[in-house]
């Protein structure tokens, strides 16, 4: 404590052996506001995806031990180990290499598709290196995900693949939460057409209709058909009853 005041230029007292058990709860005191203040203004950083954004995912590079940048946590231990075994596969026997990287959202102005690009420029700077890879991002919180690659990658997956598998796969499944569908269907389609064998296909937007609180038209012509019936008869009888009434009191004088 004395060389912590000489630190900032504050002079040093000696206390009294009664004080010291005062004073000692004093330096705890300090020393747990201290180590409060430090971990909320410098808070720990760690190897985990918490804090990660999509920016570190584009600096950390491509995984090494696997196809996968979960960021997003949204894939269970069997989508991964299955999508691993499918992907491995493709690229012993293919030598296509096709990453899958998921994040929550992009804080960026880039799009999904934009967030793809910049990924693979990074990852793999030159068209040689880059020629066989392909890019899969789905951001769970846009629901929405985009694909790309380097021309060997394009052509073999083909246009036709790729636009169904972005529009089908991703946004459908995403948009229901079934992220790990999402993503393993995405993979398996790609993987077909590379293959050349036939579409698997992808999942249809279900025709969700909500029970709508207006009326049709024809429920609305009839309302007021009704409407006008009643409003007819009330008119009527506000006519007709006062005067009937007043003929029968007249009649009798």
């Amino acid at each position: 404590m004395a060389s912590a005041l000489r630190l900032f230029g504050l002079p040093t007292v000696k206390c009294r052996r009664g004080l010291g058990s005062w004073f000692s709860h004093v330096q705890h005191g300090l020393a747990a506001l201290s180590i409060s203040m430090a971990l909320n203004f410098c808070p720990i950083l760690h190897s985990g995806s918490a804090l990660a954004s999509e920016f570190d995912v584009i600096n950390e590079g491509p995984p090494q031990e696997s196809y996968l940048v979960d960021d997003a946590g949204v894939l269970s231990r069997v989508t991964k180990s299955d999508l691993k075994r499918l992907l491995s596969d493709l690229e012993s026997r293919k030598n296509f290499h096709i990453n899958f990287i998921t994040v929550r959202k992009l804080t960026s102005k880039a799009d999904a598709f934009e967030y793809a690009d910049q990924i693979l420029e990074r990852w793999y700077p030159t068209v040689e290196e880059g020629n066989n890879k392909g890019i899969v991002v789905l951001v769970t919180s846009q629901k929405e995900g985009a694909i790309t690659g380097g021309p060997a990658f394009i052509k073999a997956v083909g246009d036709g693949i790729l636009d169904a598998t972005v529009s089908e796969n991703l946004p459908v499944l995403a948009t229901e939460e079934k992220y790990n569908e999402a993503i393993y269907s995405s993979a398996k389609r790609l993987v077909a057409a590379i293959d050349g064998l036939p579409d698997p296909g992808g999942p249809q937007f279900k025709d969700s209709k909500r029970e709508s609180n207006f009326k049709t038209r024809e429920e609305t012509e009839e309302k007021r058909g009704q409407f006008t019936l009643v409003v007819g008869g009330l008119l009527v009888i506000a006519f007709v009853v006062p005067m009937a009434q007043y003929y029968a009191y007249v009649s009798k004088k």
